[in-house]
């Protein structure tokens, strides 16, 4: 009798079609669209943290230890951790994309309006600095020196420090809104993923020196208005352009602090004053209240620009919901 049972019981699993038996093993790992989106996360974290870890050592061992300041930044280590950083996360992107079967750049950085996306966004994002430090003066908390430099010297750094940002912008919104957005909105949707990247971007900034309270909400806040961007353009570009025009123009440009670090050269230099939920203090702008109500502004200017959008920004692009996900394309 216990023979026949096991004979059935082989009968039966070798008439199961292989992915069938396969399934039952890496259903874990597996879904209906190739590796589930939290593994891609995970194995995409991994890549990234491995190369940069690599990286780094290469550094140390070609340029030795490298003084920095977390309150001083100046160019040289500055572009290099952030050289390290683009490096890691192209591998990253290479990998998974090779993995997933779509071109490198399909994670936002593709479409035909990108120089016109970027170079608005490089000017909305020089024009709200801007706006936010007038305000400021006009309320008497803060004041800036005039330049003490002037010439093609002034020229240089401003280029040199533009590129440092460009960096910087491209890096933060290809992981965070690109690669991460893009996935995590298989599984959760994409504005479940927005809201929670966009409190991971604040949070990140509680390791900076000068952080406040506020500071952290407006930085989460700029992550929301910069999903929303991806939201209406489907791409990163205006993103891009809008977060390193922000920074030059706060770090360079102004002169001000942001999240308690200043640059070592600056055009303008900028000196809070008074109330600090007004003029955000050792923060910078950033620190300040009043950059709540330019978020509103800026989300309602959006709407009105790019007008009410119904399908996914990924629509288009290959991608897919995962199966059960709240997420879907209209």
């Amino acid at each position: 009798m216990d023979d026949q049972l096991q004979q059935s019981a082989k009968a039966i699993n070798d008439e199961t079609p292989p992915a069938r038996r396969k399934g039952r093993v890496c259903w874990i790992f597996v879904g209906n669209y190739g590796l589930r989106w939290g593994w891609r996360i995970v194995l995409f974290i991994a890549i990234f943290l491995a190369v940069a870890f690599g990286l780094a050592k290469l550094q140390h061992y070609v340029f030795g230890p490298i003084p920095h300041s977390a309150t001083h930044l100046t160019l040289f280590p500055f572009y290099l951790g952030e050289s390290i950083q683009i490096a890691s996360l192209t591998v990253a992107l290479a990998v998974m994309s090779a993995i997933e079967r779509r071109p490198l750049l399909s994670f936002g950085l593709q479409g035909s309006a990108a120089w016109a996306r970027f170079g608005s966004g490089v000017i909305c994002g020089f024009a709200a600095v801007s706006l936010t430090v007038f305000l400021l003066m006009q309320m008497h908390v803060l004041t800036l020196d005039t330049p003490s430099e002037y010439g093609a010297i002034v020229w240089l750094r401003a280029l040199a420090w533009g590129g440092l940002f460009l960096l910087v912008g491209l890096f933060e919104e290809s992981a965070l809104r690109g690669y991460l957005q893009h996935t995590l909105g298989r599984g959760i949707g994409f504005w479940w993923s927005a809201i929670l990247l966009s409190v991971l971007f604040g949070g990140l900034h509680g390791s900076n020196p000068g952080e406040t309270p506020v500071g952290l909400i407006t930085a989460g806040g700029f992550g929301i208005v910069l999903c929303l961007s991806l939201w209406y353009t489907g791409s990163l570009f205006w993103a891009i352009g809008f977060h390193a025009a922000w920074d030059w123009g706060e770090s360079f440009f102004y002169g001000t602090s942001d999240s308690g670090t200043v640059v070592d050269h600056r055009f303008f230099t900028a000196h809070p004053l008074g109330n600090v939920l007004l003029s955000g203090g050792k923060t910078g702008p950033e620190g300040s209240v009043l950059v709540l109500v330019l978020l509103v502004v800026m989300a309602v200017l959006m709407r009105l620009w790019w007008g009410h959008r119904t399908t996914s920004p990924f629509a288009g692009h290959g991608w897919k919901p995962a199966r059960g996900s709240n997420y879907s394309i209209r």
